[in-house]
């Protein structure tokens, strides 16, 4: 199976199964459009096109590319027989938040619950657990989510000093990261923050209008120019140390790309901006019908992007562009992707888990808690054992290696089982990746 696309008069061939990528000609691109180096008559046209000698020696770099197993290369169908082991834990700090954004998955941080703060004695349970089901990984990741995890700095702290304790009694290292919305920050959690977290998510939509159109406090204000200035003083503090400027797109700022350049603008050069995931009936839902304009979108932030490579004060990074075409997780990794209940877990203020963070508050998906460990192993089993090649949507599919399916919950949520994918985010998905290949061939 291979995938052809075009972007700026540039030619690409993808082979899905080894994950190679071909920057061809467009005659090449032509024979290997609908195979037509297989037909004696469309070589035929092709010829007339563009001269015998030329067409034929492309058809021979074809050949020698087939043979040689780098296009049309066959299909490995992987098994499961390891049982993975737990390397990433969600610490949900906090089930409460001090803004009321309008689009958020977790009910502006209650979970569809009570409003609650993770106390010591549950987190040090976690971290314990985390250790001791890790198996043979040392790097164990563990993010401070909520709701707003600065609402509970201080259990934050002391849990950072546990960890550092026992990772040095059981051979681990652990990595931890936070996620904010930036209204507390102050010079006292920027420096604790720069000085013991790994990777930073500092969450900010955009332009002053989007940001505030969603982003809200409890009051009904807008929430830009609060943390503007806290992430200005954060990432002046940060140095070259991780951390990512993340935003939500919706239905009211299609041209998100203006978006980025204003983040960027702002003086994040590390920015991740993201496709809103919402009830189709919500006003602000992205739906089928915007998915030609977003995928245009996505083109004019790559040639962004490229034409800010060659200027520092303009260059930046962005999540989604990021992609390893050189090598990358193994082939079962691809197949299965992102581990949740197998490899990561969610846990809440109340010491349940939960697959992954997504899906807290749905009770049907507890695996277990602090004090019991894992013990629904028949609702991991439907998290293990879902494979792109057991999907009828991603089987047949160029980019199933790429995204493993995409992502769990949103499957779930919008089609009600595993195997069925939410459409807009795969297609969006599958743009992002050309994008990315498109941008990786312009600087190479």
């Amino acid at each position: 199976m291979i995938h052809l696309f075009s972007m700026d008069n540039m030619y690409f061939a993808v082979d899905t199964n080894s994950g190679l990528v071909h920057v061809v000609d467009e005659v090449t691109y032509d024979l290997l459009t609908g195979e037509n180096f297989k037909f004696k008559h469309k070589v035929e046209k092709i010829r007339e096109k563009y001269g015998k000698d030329i067409t034929d020696e492309a058809i021979s770099e074809i050949n020698y590319l087939i043979v040689n197993d780098m296009l049309y290369t066959e299909n490995i169908n992987t098994v499961n027989k390891i049982k993975p082991a737990i390397k990433a834990m969600c610490l949900n700090m906090t089930h409460d938040c001090n803004l009321r954004c309008e689009y958020c998955f977790a009910s502006q941080g209650s979970y569809n619950g009570e409003r609650a703060l993770l106390d010591f004695e549950t987190g040090k349970k976690a971290l314990d657990f985390l250790v001791k089901n890790s198996g043979s990984r040392r790097n164990l990741e563990v993010d401070f989510f909520g709701g707003e995890p600065l609402m509970n700095f201080e259990t934050i702290k002391m849990l950072v000093e546990y960890g550092r304790a026992i990772e040095k009694e059981y051979n681990k290292n652990f990595r931890f990261t936070i996620t904010t919305n930036g209204v507390l920050l102050n010079d006292e959690k920027i420096d604790y923050i720069n000085e013991n977290m790994d990777n930073v998510v500092l969450s900010i939509d955009g332009r002053k209008t989007t940001n505030d159109r969603m982003r809200k406090t409890v009051n009904e204000k807008g929430s830009y120019d609060i943390i503007v200035n806290n992430f200005k003083n954060f990432v002046n503090k940060r140095m070259d140390k991780d951390y990512f400027a993340r935003g939500t797109y919706t239905a009211y700022n299609l041209d998100f790309s203006e978006d980025v350049r204003h983040i960027r603008d702002l003086g994040f050069d590390k920015i991740s901006v993201e496709p809103v995931v919402a009830d189709p009936e919500e006003e602000y839902a992205l739906k089928e019908e915007h998915i030609d304009v977003l995928k245009m979108e996505y083109e004019k932030l790559a040639k962004l992007y490229i034409d800010s490579y060659g200027d520092e004060s303009k260059k930046f990074q962005f999540f989604h562009f990021n992609i390893d075409l050189d090598g990358g997780p193994c082939i079962y990794k691809r197949s299965v992707g992102c581990g949740a209940g197998t490899e990561y877990i969610a846990v809440t203020p109340t010491g349940d888990f939960y697959p992954c963070h997504q899906f807290v508050g749905q009770e049907e998906f507890i695996i277990g808690n602090v004090d019991e460990g894992i013990n629904k192993d028949n609702v991991v089993d439907k998290f293990r054992n879902v494979s792109v090649n057991e999907k009828p949507a991603c089987k047949d599919c160029w980019a199933k290696y790429y995204c493993s399916g995409g992502c769990h919950a949103n499957a779930y949520n919008f089609n009600g089982d595993f195997t069925t994918p939410y459409r807009v985010g795969c297609e969006l998905e599958k743009k992002r990746i050309e994008c990315s290949i498109y941008i990786k061939a312009m600087l190479s």
